[in-house]
């Protein structure tokens, strides 16, 4: 062992002594209002440099507040596993705030760090992703710099449309004859969400019919068509696909998909594909010849018990779970230039969403996620180098989005999950996971605490090439988890218009559409515009564009700086430009801001982007009060 590594290891372990001394009997940092606590994400103001390489010096940013009284800062790091201890100097100071500085040796593809601050009689504390602590933490929420390609740059910008090509919009071109599995619907007939007939309920939506309504998608903010399964199968949503080369028939076949992608693209609207990399359906071609022939090349395409019976996603015998050990199977469904990943991006495609992706390559002790989702995401950007590739992902998703796989999340347990336990009435008590789950409720401190654990665990360039969504078609629809409530739907809409990610929104959500579960949720678009919620739908477009508006808001970091019960305020900040966000679920007492580190604020406490409730404001030398009589969000830029 070298000496300056042993010394800095010695060093470590006495800081950490320290600061469990200091803890006793002494207020902590983290004591101190949100609005004076130090502050850094991976944004490009905190982080310069967004696409480093090995071997870089990487220049990191704190932001120390003055009532934080922090004397000096350490950045600790491990590198080639052990730790390293880098001091920070004072780059500036910009009014109340000192900004400190440290240069980083990027000597592994993944470089962890964390910010030590003493000063004062609170002694030693560590800053990591995940907040301020007076005590010795794990390494998993610490920031983390890395050398793996970014997703695409033009996911910033990024408004998600999300279509179930079945109920979205007909030509009424494709949906004779109605096929063996189906039963036949009329567009205005209700779902039956009843097992044995939801699935087959055929209304006969088609790709040309979203090509006629791509004014719609234009008009409410969105650039992002993200479609479900395109593929045959045996079923409305196609997850049982019979074949991944050919679109199918019923939705106009390969030359709508085509006709969609040229239209939709000659709009600025991007397009991408819903892939099945977990299983097939039980109809499609490779399994019926490896369910024939014992011997059949696709046999080991699937996993199967030794009473000759076969694995299925959950037990769904009609969706038969794929082996990633078959190097045969990953190269025709990864390499081949034929093989669905390549072909469809190659065929318009702008990427892949990837259902069930945390399941993708897991099955008893195999555990091949981790390369499948390095494979995938190579073969599509080997195609078209700023394909999007996106995981569906209930849970925690931090262990499978480090940076070298998906580029992105749906995030449900980072913003959904916690949205939803913010708004809905407890005495509303609704599933929103295949019936599974209920929905807690937490008060605005929680909601933020669990969206900051969740997201902290994550690169922040993979945070924000994640999806925030208020629903989906597998999730009840928001407008049924909020009763219909529109001031409500506004402060969820503002969250969902104003956190950092792509926003997601699912068909009709614009309109008001209502679903009790995922299968109740995938209603036909109602084209007949009386039966539209007006108020909804401007809401949907106000704060649309107001993200489009704003830099801040597409390329700022976060930083909460209140977090009460009832409202929750944040900044989103940018390198030319802060943004504050306020919102509010009901009424609440008041909610103080001071100015002083607030600066810029004051000129423009009178003019916000964009407002929705009754908040009153009131501004003095002190700082700014806000309070209000029930749900309010507001907006301020300077």
């Amino acid at each position: 062992m070298k000496f300056a590594p042993l010394l800095g290891a010695l060093l470590a372990f006495y800081l950490i002594a320290l600061s469990v001394r200091y803890s006793a009997g002494v207020n902590s940092l983290s004591d101190l209002p949100l609005i004076y606590q130090p502050h850094h994400d991976g944004s490009l103001l905190y982080v310069p440099n967004q696409n480093p390489q090995l071997g870089d010096m990487v220049t990191v940013r704190l932001r120390v507040p003055a009532q934080a009284s922090v004397t000096t800062v350490v950045v600790r790091t491990i590198e080639n596993g052990e730790m390293r201890l880098t001091p920070a100097h004072i780059q500036r100071v910009d009014g109340n705030d000192t900004w400190w500085e440290a240069r980083l040796h990027l000597v592994n593809s993944v470089l962890p760090y964390r910010f030590r601050l003493d000063g004062g009689p609170t002694g030693v504390r560590w800053l990591n992703g995940a907040g301020l602590w007076n005590r010795t933490i794990p390494d998993d929420a610490d920031f983390r710099l890395n050398t793996f390609p970014k997703p695409p740059t033009w996911v910033s910008d990024a408004v998600v449309y999300q279509i179930f090509p079945d109920r979205f919009a007909t030509t009424g071109k494709y949906s004779t004859p109605v096929p063996d599995w189906a039963i036949a619907q009329k567009w205005d007939d209700a779902v039956v969400d009843v097992h044995d007939i939801v699935g087959r309920q055929f209304y006969g939506g088609d790709l040309d019919g979203v090509t006629e309504h791509l004014d719609h998608i234009q008009q409410l903010g969105a650039n992002l068509i993200y479609l479900t399964p395109i593929f045959p199968g045996w079923s409305n949503h196609r997850y049982n696909a019979s074949s991944f080369d050919e679109v199918d028939a019923l939705l106009g076949g390969n030359e709508a998909l085509t006709r969609l992608c040229s239209a939709a693209h000659a709009r600025g609207i991007r397009v991408i594909g819903d892939f099945t990399s977990n299983h097939t359906g039980n109809t499609h071609e490779w399994f019926l010849r490896a369910a024939a022939d014992p011997n059949a090349p696709e046999r080991e395409y699937y996993y199967w018990k030794p009473d000759g019976s076969y694995v299925s996603w959950f037990d769904v015998p009609t969706l038969p779970k794929l082996n990633h050990t078959s190097h045969n199977l990953r190269h025709h469904l990864f390499e081949d230039p034929n093989g669905p990943v390549r072909k469809w991006i190659a065929a318009g495609l702008d990427g892949w969403r990837v259902d069930v992706a945390n399941m993708t390559g897991r099955e008893g002790t195999d555990d091949l996620n981790h390369a499948v989702a390095r494979q995938l995401r190579h073969a599509a950007t080997s195609v078209k180098a700023d394909a999007l590739v996106v995981a569906e992902h209930y849970f925690d998703y931090s262990p499978d989005l480090q940076g070298d796989g998906w580029h992105g999340v749906m995030n449900y347990s980072g913003f959904t999950f916690p949205v939803w336990s913010w708004l809905h009435d407890p005495a509303n008590a609704l599933p929103y996971l295949h019936g599974i789950v209920e929905t807690p409720h937490l008060d605005g401190q929680l909601m933020a605490a669990t969206m900051r654990d969740f997201n902290a665990r994550v690169p922040w360039q993979n945070l924000v090439a994640s999806f925030n969504l208020l629903d989906s078609h597998d999730t009840a629809r928001i407008a049924t988890l909020l009763d219909s409530d529109a001031a409500l739907t506004e402060v969820a809409v503002t969250l969902m218009a104003t956190l950092p990610s792509m926003p997601m929104i699912e068909y009709g959500d614009e309109i008001g559409m209502h679903g009790l579960t995922g299968e109740d949720g995938r209603r036909p678009m109602p084209w007949n515009r009386s039966l539209w919620h007006e108020d909804v739908l401007q809401a949907y477009q106000k704060l649309l564009t107001v993200r489009r508006t704003l830099d801040a808001l597409r390329h700022g970091g976060l930083r909460w700086i209140y977090t009460g019960a009832d409202a929750v305020v944040f900044l989103r900040e940018a390198t030319a430009q802060t943004v504050l966000v306020y919102v509010a679920r009901t009424a609440h007492g008041t909610v103080h801001l001071p100015l002083d580190e607030l600066a810029g604020w004051a000129a423009s406490i009178g003019h916000p982007v964009h407002q929705a409730g009754k908040p009153q404001v009131v501004a003095d030398s002190r700082g700014v009060d806000i309070t209000s009589d029930g749900p309010a969000v507001s907006v301020w830029a300077w």
